[in-house]
Protein backbone atom coordinates (compact mmCIF):
# COMPACT_ATOMS: atom_id res chain seq x y z
CA UNK A 1 0.00 0.00 0.00
CA UNK A 2 1.24 3.65 -0.73
CA UNK A 3 1.06 5.89 1.78
CA UNK A 4 -0.13 9.27 1.27
CA UNK A 5 0.54 13.03 3.65
CA UNK A 6 -3.21 11.68 5.43
CA UNK A 7 -1.75 8.33 6.86
CA UNK A 8 0.05 7.30 9.23
CA UNK A 9 2.39 4.17 9.66
CA UNK A 10 2.41 2.37 12.85
CA UNK A 11 4.41 -0.76 14.16
CA UNK A 12 2.00 -4.07 14.73
CA UNK A 13 1.30 -4.17 18.65
CA UNK A 14 0.77 -7.28 21.06
CA UNK A 15 -2.55 -7.31 22.76
CA UNK A 16 -2.21 -7.00 26.27
CA UNK A 17 -2.79 -10.20 28.16
CA UNK A 18 -4.84 -10.49 31.92
CA UNK A 19 -6.67 -7.57 31.46
CA UNK A 20 -10.55 -8.90 32.17
CA UNK A 21 -13.06 -7.61 29.02
CA UNK A 22 -15.25 -5.17 29.99
CA UNK A 23 -18.64 -6.47 30.43
CA UNK A 24 -21.43 -6.07 27.69
CA UNK A 25 -23.69 -3.98 30.18
CA UNK A 26 -20.65 -1.30 30.13
CA UNK A 27 -20.39 -1.49 26.56
CA UNK A 28 -23.60 -0.16 26.07
CA UNK A 29 -23.76 2.47 28.29
CA UNK A 30 -20.48 3.70 26.64
CA UNK A 31 -21.62 3.23 23.34
CA UNK A 32 -25.05 5.63 24.48
CA UNK A 33 -22.51 8.05 25.48
CA UNK A 34 -20.61 8.22 22.58
CA UNK A 35 -23.47 8.07 20.08
CA UNK A 36 -25.92 9.76 22.16
CA UNK A 37 -28.91 7.00 20.69
CA UNK A 38 -28.63 3.94 18.91
CA UNK A 39 -31.32 1.44 17.78
CA UNK A 40 -31.14 -2.64 19.32
CA UNK A 41 -30.39 -3.73 15.72
CA UNK A 42 -27.34 -0.88 15.47
CA UNK A 43 -26.71 -1.90 19.55
CA UNK A 44 -26.22 -5.66 18.19
CA UNK A 45 -24.35 -5.00 15.03
CA UNK A 46 -21.96 -2.43 17.06
CA UNK A 47 -21.34 -4.88 19.91
CA UNK A 48 -22.40 -8.26 18.79
CA UNK A 49 -22.91 -9.01 15.27
CA UNK A 50 -22.12 -12.75 15.36
CA UNK A 51 -24.30 -13.57 18.26
CA UNK A 52 -28.50 -13.61 18.72
CA UNK A 53 -30.50 -10.76 18.97
CA UNK A 54 -31.54 -11.95 22.48
CA UNK A 55 -27.41 -11.06 23.62
CA UNK A 56 -28.20 -7.17 23.85
CA UNK A 57 -32.34 -7.67 24.59
CA UNK A 58 -31.30 -8.92 27.92
CA UNK A 59 -28.69 -6.34 29.19
CA UNK A 60 -31.03 -3.54 27.68
CA UNK A 61 -33.84 -4.84 29.91
CA UNK A 62 -31.64 -4.90 32.85
CA UNK A 63 -30.09 -1.61 32.25
CA UNK A 64 -33.36 0.05 31.89
CA UNK A 65 -35.17 -1.54 34.93
CA UNK A 66 -32.15 -0.12 36.64
CA UNK A 67 -32.80 3.46 35.38
CA UNK A 68 -29.52 3.70 33.57
CA UNK A 69 -31.22 3.73 30.07
CA UNK A 70 -34.66 4.26 28.57
CA UNK A 71 -36.10 3.50 25.39
CA UNK A 72 -38.47 4.97 22.71
CA UNK A 73 -40.52 3.16 19.82
CA UNK A 74 -40.15 5.58 16.72
CA UNK A 75 -42.92 6.37 14.73
CA UNK A 76 -44.21 4.74 11.33
CA UNK A 77 -41.56 1.60 12.10
CA UNK A 78 -42.39 -1.54 13.11
CA UNK A 79 -41.69 -1.05 16.49
CA UNK A 80 -38.37 -0.04 15.91
CA UNK A 81 -36.93 0.81 19.22
CA UNK A 82 -34.15 3.01 20.29
CA UNK A 83 -31.95 3.41 23.29
CA UNK A 84 -30.32 6.56 25.18
CA UNK A 85 -28.89 7.32 28.56
CA UNK A 86 -31.10 8.54 31.42
CA UNK A 87 -29.86 11.48 33.80
CA UNK A 88 -28.70 8.51 35.91
CA UNK A 89 -26.85 6.83 33.63
CA UNK A 90 -24.69 9.97 32.12
CA UNK A 91 -23.92 10.33 35.70
CA UNK A 92 -22.87 6.95 35.98
CA UNK A 93 -20.10 7.28 32.93
CA UNK A 94 -19.15 10.60 33.38
CA UNK A 95 -15.67 9.75 34.27
CA UNK A 96 -15.01 6.68 32.30
CA UNK A 97 -11.92 6.98 31.03
CA UNK A 98 -12.93 5.95 27.37
CA UNK A 99 -15.09 9.27 27.16
CA UNK A 100 -12.83 11.31 28.75
CA UNK A 101 -13.36 14.59 27.22
CA UNK A 102 -16.82 13.83 25.85
CA UNK A 103 -19.68 14.41 28.21
CA UNK A 104 -22.72 11.83 28.60
CA UNK A 105 -25.90 13.19 27.04
CA UNK A 106 -28.41 12.49 28.91
CA UNK A 107 -31.88 12.27 27.15
CA UNK A 108 -34.96 13.70 28.98
CA UNK A 109 -38.09 12.73 27.45
CA UNK A 110 -39.54 10.85 24.29
CA UNK A 111 -40.67 13.83 22.89
CA UNK A 112 -36.80 15.22 23.19
CA UNK A 113 -35.66 11.70 21.75
CA UNK A 114 -37.83 12.06 18.81
CA UNK A 115 -36.22 15.36 17.79
CA UNK A 116 -32.74 13.98 17.84
CA UNK A 117 -33.22 10.29 16.12
CA UNK A 118 -33.76 11.41 12.66
CA UNK A 119 -29.84 13.12 11.99
CA UNK A 120 -28.43 11.19 14.53
CA UNK A 121 -29.35 7.46 13.30
CA UNK A 122 -28.75 8.57 10.07
CA UNK A 123 -25.07 9.28 11.45
CA UNK A 124 -24.88 6.06 13.22
CA UNK A 125 -25.73 3.89 9.96
CA UNK A 126 -22.54 5.42 8.47
CA UNK A 127 -20.32 4.69 11.30
CA UNK A 128 -22.29 0.96 11.25
CA UNK A 129 -21.13 0.76 7.23
CA UNK A 130 -17.37 1.37 8.33
CA UNK A 131 -17.33 -0.67 11.21
CA UNK A 132 -19.19 -4.08 9.10
CA UNK A 133 -16.18 -3.00 6.27
CA UNK A 134 -13.56 -3.14 8.97
CA UNK A 135 -14.32 -6.40 10.48
CA UNK A 136 -15.15 -8.09 6.97
CA UNK A 137 -11.35 -6.77 6.22
CA UNK A 138 -9.53 -7.58 9.42
CA UNK A 139 -9.23 -3.65 10.09
CA UNK A 140 -9.57 -1.53 13.15
CA UNK A 141 -12.27 0.59 13.77
CA UNK A 142 -14.52 -0.21 16.78
CA UNK A 143 -17.58 1.92 18.39
CA UNK A 144 -15.86 4.35 20.09
CA UNK A 145 -13.74 4.88 16.80
CA UNK A 146 -16.57 7.02 15.90
CA UNK A 147 -17.09 10.98 17.58
CA UNK A 148 -20.46 12.65 16.83
CA UNK A 149 -20.38 16.25 17.04
CA UNK A 150 -17.66 17.48 17.06
CA UNK A 151 -16.78 21.17 17.43
CA UNK A 152 -13.90 23.29 15.88
CA UNK A 153 -13.65 26.92 16.72
CA UNK A 154 -12.80 29.16 13.59
CA UNK A 155 -11.98 32.34 14.92
CA UNK A 156 -14.14 35.77 15.30
CA UNK A 157 -17.15 33.44 17.22
CA UNK A 158 -17.55 31.06 14.42
CA UNK A 159 -17.27 27.20 14.86
CA UNK A 160 -17.43 24.11 12.49
CA UNK A 161 -19.37 21.14 14.24
CA UNK A 162 -18.44 17.94 12.54
CA UNK A 163 -21.12 15.34 12.07
CA UNK A 164 -18.51 13.04 13.21
CA UNK A 165 -14.67 12.38 13.30
CA UNK A 166 -13.16 8.85 11.95
CA UNK A 167 -10.42 7.22 13.60
CA UNK A 168 -9.56 4.04 11.21
CA UNK A 169 -6.42 1.60 11.47
CA UNK A 170 -5.87 0.06 7.87
CA UNK A 171 -4.26 -3.40 8.23
CA UNK A 172 -2.02 -4.63 5.24
CA UNK A 173 0.18 -7.73 6.47
CA UNK A 174 2.90 -6.01 8.06
CA UNK A 175 2.01 -2.51 7.86
CA UNK A 176 -0.70 -0.67 9.78
CA UNK A 177 -2.05 2.76 9.07
CA UNK A 178 -3.66 5.28 10.75
CA UNK A 179 -6.53 6.83 9.09
CA UNK A 180 -8.68 9.93 10.09
CA UNK A 181 -11.79 11.61 8.39
CA UNK A 182 -14.44 14.42 9.01
CA UNK A 183 -17.68 13.21 8.10
CA UNK A 184 -20.55 14.98 6.86
CA UNK A 185 -23.90 13.35 6.30
CA UNK A 186 -26.24 15.05 4.80
CA UNK A 187 -29.76 14.00 4.26
CA UNK A 188 -31.43 16.32 1.64
CA UNK A 189 -32.75 18.47 4.00
CA UNK A 190 -30.75 21.37 3.46
CA UNK A 191 -30.17 23.22 -0.44
CA UNK A 192 -27.24 21.81 -2.45
CA UNK A 193 -25.76 25.45 -1.98
CA UNK A 194 -25.44 25.56 1.89
CA UNK A 195 -24.24 21.91 1.58
CA UNK A 196 -21.26 23.01 -0.61
CA UNK A 197 -20.23 25.45 1.40
CA UNK A 198 -19.20 23.26 4.32
CA UNK A 199 -16.58 23.05 2.36
CA UNK A 200 -15.56 26.38 3.01
CA UNK A 201 -15.78 25.56 6.52
CA UNK A 202 -13.23 22.93 6.25
CA UNK A 203 -11.10 24.85 4.07
CA UNK A 204 -11.19 27.93 7.00
CA UNK A 205 -10.46 25.40 9.35
CA UNK A 206 -7.39 24.15 7.58
CA UNK A 207 -5.73 27.91 7.39
CA UNK A 208 -6.99 29.03 10.79
CA UNK A 209 -3.83 30.03 13.25
CA UNK A 210 -5.26 31.93 16.73
CA UNK A 211 -3.07 34.66 17.46
CA UNK A 212 -2.03 34.92 21.62
CA UNK A 213 -2.60 37.55 22.97
CA UNK A 214 -0.10 40.52 21.99
CA UNK A 215 1.30 38.60 18.77
CA UNK A 216 0.85 40.44 15.32
CA UNK A 217 -0.99 38.69 12.34
CA UNK A 218 1.80 38.81 10.78
CA UNK A 219 4.05 36.88 13.35
CA UNK A 220 5.42 34.03 11.96
CA UNK A 221 5.88 30.64 12.99
CA UNK A 222 2.48 29.97 14.80
CA UNK A 223 0.99 26.59 14.14
CA UNK A 224 -2.93 26.16 12.65
CA UNK A 225 -5.35 25.13 15.30
CA UNK A 226 -6.09 21.91 14.10
CA UNK A 227 -2.78 20.51 15.24
CA UNK A 228 -3.87 20.77 18.41
CA UNK A 229 -5.73 17.50 17.79
CA UNK A 230 -4.70 15.60 14.80
CA UNK A 231 -0.78 15.02 13.35
CA UNK A 232 -2.36 15.25 9.70
CA UNK A 233 -5.28 17.03 8.59
CA UNK A 234 -7.99 14.71 8.48
CA UNK A 235 -9.39 13.74 5.65
CA UNK A 236 -12.97 15.37 4.76
CA UNK A 237 -15.73 13.15 3.81
CA UNK A 238 -19.55 13.41 2.59
CA UNK A 239 -22.10 10.62 2.64
CA UNK A 240 -25.32 12.13 1.36
CA UNK A 241 -28.93 10.08 1.65
CA UNK A 242 -32.63 11.10 1.70
CA UNK A 243 -33.54 11.97 -1.95
CA UNK A 244 -33.18 10.07 -5.29
CA UNK A 245 -30.37 8.60 -7.40
CA UNK A 246 -30.73 11.64 -9.72
CA UNK A 247 -30.60 14.40 -7.25
CA UNK A 248 -28.37 12.83 -5.20
CA UNK A 249 -25.51 12.36 -8.09
CA UNK A 250 -26.82 16.88 -8.29
CA UNK A 251 -25.35 17.34 -4.95
CA UNK A 252 -22.57 15.47 -5.71
CA UNK A 253 -21.55 18.02 -8.66
CA UNK A 254 -21.91 20.60 -6.94
CA UNK A 255 -19.73 19.58 -4.27
CA UNK A 256 -16.98 19.04 -6.80
CA UNK A 257 -17.85 22.58 -8.55
CA UNK A 258 -17.13 24.03 -4.90
CA UNK A 259 -13.61 22.59 -4.61
CA UNK A 260 -12.96 23.76 -8.06
CA UNK A 261 -13.98 26.69 -7.80
CA UNK A 262 -13.52 28.79 -4.78
CA UNK A 263 -9.91 28.96 -4.57
CA UNK A 264 -9.34 28.36 -0.53
CA UNK A 265 -11.36 24.81 -0.65
CA UNK A 266 -9.56 24.37 -4.32
CA UNK A 267 -6.35 24.75 -1.75
CA UNK A 268 -7.80 22.23 0.67
CA UNK A 269 -8.58 19.81 -1.80
CA UNK A 270 -5.54 19.71 -3.53
CA UNK A 271 -3.89 19.16 -0.04
CA UNK A 272 -6.02 16.78 1.41
CA UNK A 273 -8.47 14.01 0.62
CA UNK A 274 -11.79 15.11 -0.19
CA UNK A 275 -15.05 12.53 -1.27
CA UNK A 276 -18.74 12.30 -1.17
CA UNK A 277 -20.32 8.98 -1.43
CA UNK A 278 -23.87 7.99 -1.63
CA UNK A 279 -24.80 6.26 2.06
CA UNK A 280 -26.73 3.10 0.27
CA UNK A 281 -23.50 2.61 -1.80
CA UNK A 282 -21.41 2.15 1.68
CA UNK A 283 -24.12 0.12 2.94
CA UNK A 284 -24.11 -1.87 0.02
CA UNK A 285 -20.10 -2.30 -1.35
CA UNK A 286 -18.63 -0.91 2.04
CA UNK A 287 -16.55 2.01 2.32
CA UNK A 288 -13.23 0.62 0.53
CA UNK A 289 -15.58 -0.09 -2.47
CA UNK A 290 -15.28 1.89 -5.58
CA UNK A 291 -17.93 4.17 -4.71
CA UNK A 292 -16.36 7.45 -3.80
CA UNK A 293 -16.36 10.47 -5.92
CA UNK A 294 -13.37 12.28 -5.62
CA UNK A 295 -13.91 16.29 -5.09
CA UNK A 296 -10.21 17.13 -5.29
CA UNK A 297 -9.11 15.59 -8.40
CA UNK A 298 -10.45 14.42 -11.49
CA UNK A 299 -11.16 10.39 -11.77
CA UNK A 300 -13.32 7.59 -11.24
CA UNK A 301 -14.80 6.07 -7.95
CA UNK A 302 -12.51 4.65 -6.05
CA UNK A 303 -12.08 3.39 -2.40
CA UNK A 304 -12.54 5.91 0.06
CA UNK A 305 -8.05 4.89 1.15
CA UNK A 306 -7.54 6.08 -2.23
CA UNK A 307 -8.95 9.34 -2.44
Amino acid sequence: MILDNHDQTIPPVTPGRGTPPETLSHQIIALLAQHRMATTAQIHTLLRPASVRTTVANPLAKLRAQHLINSAVLPATNRTRVWFLTGEGARVCRDWPELRGRAPYPISSHAAASLRTAHTLTVLRAHLAFATDARRRGDEHGYLDWAPEITHHLGDGEKLIADAVLYYILNAEERRSKLRAFVEVDRATMTSERLATKLIDYARLHTYTPLAPGRRASAQGLAPAWQRWYPVFPRVLFILTGAGPRTLAHRIDDLRAMATEHPLVADLAHQVPVGAAVLDDLEEDGPTGAVWTPLGRSGGLCAWTEL
